[in-house]
């Protein structure tokens, strides 16, 4: 059956180690493109930034899915699906965050706040500024979010929260209890992202699935993250990267090879070269 659509993760899929694109990678996109396949993006990242990567890839125009599903657009004012934590909601859940020995970042669609507080880990220092972030795309840092909140109020689609693996179980555990209305997911060891209950990559890929006339069955994705495998269990074709957790694996249907390895312009090549663009074959009267 052919497939319609190919949703691609952005970290540790698209991106090699190096935080760059391959050109074997876009070569490949555009390859999917010309036979008629509907290329997105799904990712935990923010709009602007999953943006930049699209116009990388000259699939500038298509709806992605991005801030773990919570914000599915393809111009920044004009998006399909949005679900954002209250403003009310934003500050209860900071306050306590605060509490904690953990950085704390608002990844609201058109900038970012975070705290300044000093933690253990000194990767969560790193990761708090992606090298991503567009100039256009204002990155500001406070003492005390919850201070700020008081007196500018924000309603944001996704809190990130940096923490040790070992502290990140109570901080689940505190927040899941206190508030049942918001999910968890876990990105890494060092990171979770609170969100509105129900958002995921895989509800939004569904909607956006939707909203185009395809069904999951029509998809094909490519993932790596632990957060990725409910929506590589829901596609058509369910990819898992080379560089991807064995868990991940164990969920794909195809296991193309690493990032570092072009994985994502191999496996396109691989599995679309045989199928041709929608209505290919009418054009020589030949009965599928």
């Amino acid at each position: 059956m052919s497939k319609k659509l190919l949703a691609l993760n952005i970290d540790g899929t698209l991106l090699r180690s190096n935080g760059k694109i391959h050109s074997a990678t876009k070569e490949a996109v555009e390859y999917v493109k010309k036979k008629g396949v509907y290329v997105t993006i799904v990712t935990n990242r923010h709009f602007r930034s999953a943006q930049k990567i699209a116009k990388a890839l000259k699939i500038p125009t298509s709806t992605l899915v991005t801030h773990s599903g919570a914000f599915i657009a393809d111009k920044l004012d004009e998006p399909l699906h949005v679900k954002k934590l209250t403003e009310e909601k934003t500050f209860n859940l900071v306050q306590i965050l605060e509490s904690f020995d953990c950085n704390v970042r608002l990844l609201h669609e058109k900038f970012s706040i975070g705290n300044r507080k000093k933690t253990q880990s000194q990767l969560m220092g790193k990761t708090l500024i992606h090298p991503s972030d567009p100039i256009f795309y204002p990155v500001q840092f406070v003492e005390s979010l919850s201070d700020m909140l008081m007196d500018e109020p924000v309603s944001t689609p996704v809190i990130e929260v940096y923490s040790t693996a070992a502290l990140q179980p109570e901080i689940h555990t505190t927040i899941q209890q206190a508030f049942p209305s918001v999910d968890l997911i876990k990105i890494s060891d060092e990171k979770m992202n609170i969100v509105c209950k129900g958002v995921s990559k895989e509800a939004g890929l569904s909607l956006l699935t939707s909203a185009l006339g395809f069904t999951l069955e029509d998809t094909v994705v490519i993932g790596h993250g632990t957060d990725d495998i409910p929506m590589l269990e829901l596609a058509g074709l369910g990819v898992a990267m080379g560089n991807a957790p064995h868990s991940v694996k164990r969920k794909a249907d195809w296991v193309t090879r690493s990032h570092d390895e072009q994985g994502v312009a191999y496996m396109i090549k691989e599995y679309f070269r045989m199928q041709q663009r929608e209505g290919f074959l009418h054009q020589f009267d030949i009965k599928r």
